[in-house]
């Protein structure tokens, strides 16, 4: 780890918002490099976060990313109600997941980003 003031900042929650290409690839680029330098980093994707999936873009490979960012070790849910409503499910890397996850998420983090 870094000798920064952000030291304290051992667990790190990423909120995922939007489905817009670049700010998707950028939060998980975060968090990937977050999970490298020893933090433990859970991303929740809502509302049209949960289409950053099936995003497609020739520029920002987001699916890439996702799957960099699970293999790195970070933790990647999303919102069941907001996959419902856009009728989809949950994926092998990306499973359903509830506000109580999320709650879960953003009261034990040492920091929370939220992309949008």
């Amino acid at each position: 780890m870094s000798d920064t003031p952000d030291d304290d900042v051992g667990k790190l929650g990423i909120v995922l918002e939007t489905s817009d290409p670049e700010r998707a690839w950028n939060a998980f680029r975060l968090g990937i490099t977050a999970v490298e330098d020893g933090r433990d980093v859970s991303v929740f994707l809502l509302g049209e976060g949960v289409e950053a999936e099936e995003i497609e873009d020739d520029q920002f490979d987001v699916r890439e990313r996702m799957e960099a960012f699970d293999e790195a070790g970070g933790e990647l849910l999303a919102c069941g109600t907001c996959l419902e409503m856009r009728k989809r499910d949950g994926s092998e890397v990306c499973p359903i997941s509830t506000m109580n996850d999320l709650l879960e998420v953003v009261t034990t983090a040492d920091q929370v980003v939220t992309v949008g």
